[in-house]
């Protein structure tokens, strides 16, 4: 008797953990049954000429709300996301007010049901203050981890003292994502910012600003006995030295660090190319790509931080840092797999395997039975510019409007819904909490 599913992915280019494979997916109940799969079906959706991917994971987005919507929404955002193929995101906690606390994880939460488009985690923020209580927050339902700002933030979330951050460290279990600049030396060196000059960011916030910190919390690191995340790296001297200390480090890079170089970005973008850790030299960009194809960086995130046209526009350095990036993820990098800087396979651990492995995610992250049935439909050859109407985030702008790419994100599949096919949306959103091994309770 033949099987029935719920959706018949049908002809597809399917990446599953062996490999390419010419065939089609069967789902029931929002999760993958069999690869090969023939029957009938609720729904069919013909693949032909595409590539099938696991769901893209975005491990670090701002989306600013509560407190800061003028700049972007949970429901824009993950709009933003699910256009750009992206199936999850982890969100961070600088919001207002910061997420670090469980009344203000279940707020995030509560705003986040049935209005975000994709499934979503979210970051609690480590503090002076929380310290000691970081162990029971980071094992709430739906919390993506601690998130620790060493540099590159202001109030209660800026923890760039050594003893406080030990303390921080020595309480809890799970992985503890760092933002690492040190913040002493960029307070040393704010004198070299020159007013109305962006290029002159990474002159202050120096490649030494960033490996200080990264050598410092991954001795604090070892000390503990805790494993880090380091963040948007930004620099080929910490990838090689995070390669040395995969033991205990993990590591992200981004998108626009791949891809842009500070020659050329801040004559033309000005204050849009500002970000932290800084938009670098075309030599940092072609260091980072020699770690990415050795292997060292675990994943990819868009690092997505919108601000207005108008915060933008104020002169540098009143200007906020920042860009937003969650919905050109993808299609950045399928640019560079066509371009032979990347392969798919690589691409797919950055996405999807490694976010899996390092997070330890329920569920997500390969095209296998039993796993979710989250796909990321792209057309590898579509050749096509990135135009304004097609960018969803408040903000309103993109750094890389304007682009010509080589690859596309067609379809974006969540737990079996259709929730974008050919830039369209599905009519209502249906995003749901990220589970983690290490919180899950079956």
């Amino acid at each position: 008797m033949a099987e029935t599913y719920d959706l018949i992915l049908k002809n597809g280019t399917v990446w599953t953990p062996s490999g390419p494979v010419e065939t089609s997916v069967g789902v029931r109940g929002g999760r993958i049954v069999e690869i090969g799969a023939s029957g009938d079906a609720g729904e069919t959706i013909d693949c032909t000429g595409l590539t099938v991917m696991p769901g893209v994971i975005d491990s670090q987005v701002h989306f600013r709300e509560p407190g800061l919507e003028q700049k972007e929404d949970l429901e824009s955002g993950s709009r933003s996301a699910v256009l750009g193929g992206v199936t999850a995101v982890f969100e961070m906690p600088n919001t207002k007010p910061n997420t670090d606390s469980v009344d203000a994880l279940n707020e995030k939460l509560k705003r986040a049901k049935d209005r975000m488009w994709c499934d979503h985690a979210f970051y609690v923020g480590a503090t002076a203050a929380n310290a000691t209580e970081l162990g029971e927050l980071e094992m709430l339902p739906g919390a993506a981890g601690i998130k620790v700002f060493m540099g590159a933030s202001t109030g209660d979330l800026l923890v760039s003292d050594d003893k406080e951050l030990a303390r921080v460290l020595a309480h809890g279990r799970r992985r503890v994502a760092i933002h690492a600049e040190d913040e002493t030396r960029m307070q040393e060196r704010a004198h070299l910012r020159v007013a109305g000059d962006p290029s002159s960011h990474p002159v202050w916030r120096d490649d030494e600003s960033a490996m200080l910190a990264t050598r410092r919390i991954v001795k604090l690191a070892r000390e503990a006995g805790r494993r880090i995340h380091v963040l948007h790296v930004t620099t080929p001297a910490e990838l090689e030295f995070l390669g040395q200390n995969k033991d205990i480090a993990t590591c992200e890079v981004t998108p626009q660090h791949l891809t842009l170089a500070g020659e050329e970005a801040y004559p033309r973008l000005g204050s849009y190319a500002q970000m932290n850790p800084p938009i670098r030299s075309g030599a940092h960009r072609d260091g980072l790509w020699h770690w990415v194809n050795q292997g060292v960086p675990d994943v990819l995130g868009s690092d997505h931080a919108p601000h207005t046209k108008e915060e933008k526009a104020k002169e540098y350095p009143a200007s906020p840092s920042g860009m937003p990036g969650v919905q050109t993820l993808l299609p950045l990098m399928l640019d560079h797999v066509a371009k032979g800087r990347l392969t798919m396979q690589r691409l797919i651990d950055l996405t999807a395997s490694g976010p899996q492995r390092i997070f330890n995610l329920v569920n997500k992250g390969r095209i296998a039975p039993g796993y979710d049935a989250d796909f990321t439909i792209v057309d590898l050859k579509k050749r096509w510019t990135i135009e304004d109407e097609w960018l969803a985030s408040r903000c309103g702008w993109s750094p890389f409007a304007g682009m010509t790419l080589t690859g596309q994100p067609v379809g974006t599949i969540i737990r079996g819904r259709r929730v974008m096919w050919e830039a369209t949306l599905a009519s209502e959103a249906h995003g749901r909490p990220v589970r983690f091994q290490e919180t899950y309770r079956p």
